[in-house]
This record gives structure tokens, C-alpha cells and sequence, in this order.
């Protein structure tokens, strides 16, 4: 058995001045008692937190998740030194036959034996979005649904692909909906220019989550004077409705953080990078797919700079900008990094620090800059 020091262990209801053990990978307590170990680490000083949940990435540290299977690994060690201990790659919108590929090198990449254990599976991010939301992706490629296409890729990799976010009003008689929640496959409402009702029978049919709030999503609109809602209203509205958003410092301001904070809770909000391949490199220029961009301000934009096209942050950018910025009170914070995209993805021994949880823990001092990260009890040290 292994243990960790700690006064700043971070626990859903404040912070313990003790120890974690584990054993075998998963943790056996988490008290203020003093066993027998083979071998203990001090962080007394750091904050100890479940390990990072990020569940929209595309890529970093030069590695975009649409490439070979060296990329999405090297991407995946990437994030994991920066905290994330549980990584969505995500795959922007394609041809399919280009997005298939893409899914099954990540299968493969999760049986790499330094990042598999960190893979929750792929995040398809399209085709079938709005062009009107748009935003980064290629319109080129967005289609409306058809199950000629997407059954046979459920039927052959329903058990990679762990997310897919669409738009729903494209989803006639909630047939695709349906399909995700038929193969286990969590449905997220992105890109979208749906109205409430599209939005109710989206949900209805298995849809539990919003694609980064705000980013690309539809607000109240007027048919003749009369008021219809939008995604943003209805993700407001349906208190069970799970949202992400891109708290970066740069898609949100954070005062807008802070309202959907007060509005939706912790228990609701999960803090995703939604960064691009070129985050932790000093380059200013690259391409998504068919998308050109360039990076300024300390963010993504699209080349005529009329919008964003994704983040250069790790999580544990989101953590200090959640407290720091926006005033969020640090356990919060830490659970909408763990445990509630953990929920949100259906990741039973991910999110918490508690006896029979997967050791997934990341060691960070007061501005949120990670120290050192474990993953199922094995060190990973950040360079």
C-alpha cells in the first residue's frame, strides 16, 4: 500500500489534512489515520484533487486527435502532465470514412501503455451540426443525419466512441438520438441553432448534455413576435440538463462564468479546454480539419478574426481561471474538473477521492500549476 501527505486534500465538502492510500491502483482510504505503506509521497503545502476530466479536446502540444495514433499518444501525455488523468480526443467533422479513421486509431491508442488508461473513448464533434453555429467547423462537411452512415459506424465502434455531439433540430423524428442511447453513446446538443422544442425532444430521447454553452449555440429568437427559446434558455430551463463551457478566460468572460455557475451548479457544469492542437507550442498558425486559424490574444480565432475557433488551455488553466477569475469557490471548481464530467460520462471509479476509486490524482500549489500527477497509483512527472 501507497499513501499520500497532504494538509489541502480536496474533498467534495472542503479540505482534509491527511492521507490517501491505494493499492493496486485504486484507492483503499482517505482519513486522517496513519497506516503501515511500502512507499509515501509528501504534498503537504499542495493541493491534492481527484486527477482532471476533460472531456473536449482536440489536441495539444503540437498533436492534433484526427492524426496517427503517435499523435493522439503524444497529445494525450500532453494533457495528462498538466493534470488530465481522463481525456475525450475529440474528432471535428469530416467525411466519415475520415472520421472512422480517426476513430479507430484511437482505439488503438488505448492500448498504449502510457496513455491508455487515460482514453475515455472518442468525442465526434459532427458532421451533423448546424451551418448556421457552425463556428470552426467546415461547413464543407456538415450533413443532416443519415443512418446509412452513422449505424454502421456505431455497429463497428459504438465501444470507442463514448460522446457525440449534433444538433438536434437536424435530427428528424429523433432517430439519431436514439441510436446513441440504443449503443451507450453519451448525446450532447453542440452546434446547434435548436429551439426549445427540438431541445425537449432531444432530451426526451437521450440527450443529456450541452456542447460548450454559449460557444455556437442558439439563444431567443422571434417567429412574428412570438418568443421562442433557444439552447442557452433551455439548458437554463431543464435543471437536470448537463452544459460544458470553455472557461479559458477567453470564450467566456468571467463574470458570464460566474452567472452559469449561480444558474446551474457545480453538479451540472463540466469545464472542458475545447483546445486545439497547438496549445503548449509557441506556434501562431495551423488548421483544423479544412479550417485555417491563428492564435492571438492567447486564444484561436478564425483567420477574418469574426470568431473563435478554439483554446490553447490545459485544465489546469480552467481550474485558475474558475477561482481566480471568476470566483468560484475552489471545491467547486475541482468538482466541475472531476467529478461531474465524470458523471456526465458514466465513469464509476473516476472524479472523487474516496475508497474504492481509481488513484487518479494531480498535486498542484495556490496558482493551479501542476506538480505531479498519478494515474491508477503510478507517477507521472510534468516537464
Amino acid at each position: 500500500m501507497e499513501r499520500i501527505r497532504s494538509d489541502r486534500i480536496i474533498l467534495s465538502d472542503g479540505l482534509l489534512d491527511g492521507y490517501v492510500y491505494w493499492e493496486n491502483g485504486r484507492i483503499t482510504d482517505v482519513t486522517t489515520s496513519e497506516y503501515p505503506v511500502v512507499e509515501e509521497y509528501d504534498a503537504r503545502g499542495y493541493y491534492v484533487s481527484p486527477g482532471f476530466v476533460d472531456i473536449h479536446t482536440h489536441g495539444g502540444g503540437g498533436n492534433p486527435f484526427e492524426g496517427s495514433v503517435e499523435e493522439i499518444v503524444a497529445g494525450c501525455l500532453f494533457h495528462l502532465r498538466h493534470g488530465t488523468t481522463s481525456i475525450c480526443p475529440t474528432v471535428s467533422a469530416a467525411e466519415l470514412t475520415s472520421m472512422a479513421r480517426s476513430v479507430e486509431h484511437i482505439r488503438q491508442a488505448m492500448d498504449h501503455p502510457l496513455v491508455g488508461r487515460t482514453i475515455i473513448g472518442a468525442h465526434l464533434e459532427g458532421p451533423y451540426l448546424s451551418r448556421r453555429q457552425a463556428g470552426a467547423q467546415c461547413a464543407d462537411f456538415i450533413t443532416a443525419p443519415r443512418p446509412r452512415e452513422y449505424l454502421p459506424l456505431l455497429e463497428k465502434h459504438a465501444d470507442v466512441i463514448a460522446r457525440w455531439s449534433y444538433a438536434p433540430e437536424a435530427d428528424e423524428g429523433a432517430a439519431f438520438a436514439k441510436a446513441l442511447q440504443q449503443y451507450g453513446v453519451v448525446a450532447s446538443a453542440g452546434h446547434t441553432d435548436a429551439t426549445y422544442d427540438h431541445m425537449l425532444r432531444a432530451v426526451e430521447n437521450g440527450c443529456s448534455l450541452v456542447t460548450h454553452l454559449y460557444s455556437c449555440t442558439s439563444t431567443v429568437t422571434r417567429d412574428h413576435g412570438f418568443r421562442r427559446l433557444g439552447v442557452i434558455e433551455t439548458a437554463y430551463l431543464m435543471k437536470d440538463l448537463f452544459v460544458e463551457i470553455i472557461c479559458d478566460g477567453k470564450h467566456l468572460p468571467p463574470e458570464l462564468i460566474r452567472m452559469i455557475y449561480q444558474i446551474k451548479g457545480a453538479d451540472r457544469i463540466a469545464l472542458v479546454t475545447d483546445s486545439l492542437a497547438l496549445a503548449g507550442t509557441e506556434q501562431t498558425h495551423g488548421f483544423m480539419q479544412n479550417t485555417e486559424f491563428i492564435i492571438e490574444d492567447g486564444v484561436c480565432k478564425l483567420m477574418d478574426r469574426s470568431a473563435f475557433a478554439g483554446s490553447i488551455a490545459t485544465a489546469d488553466r480552467l481550474l485558475r481561471v474558475a477561482v481566480h477569475e471568476a470566483g468560484i469557490p475552489l471545491t467547486d471548481a475541482v468538482k466541475m474538473l472531476t467529478a461531474t464530467p465524470a458523471g456526465i460520462m458514466k465513469l464509476p471509479g473516476k472524479g472523487r477521492l474516496a475508497r474504492g476509486m481509481d488513484a487518479d490524482l494531480a498535486v498542484f500549489d495556490d496558482e493551479m500549476r501542476v506538480q505531479r500527477v498519478f494515474v491508477k497509483g503510478s507517477v507521472v512527472t510534468p516537464t
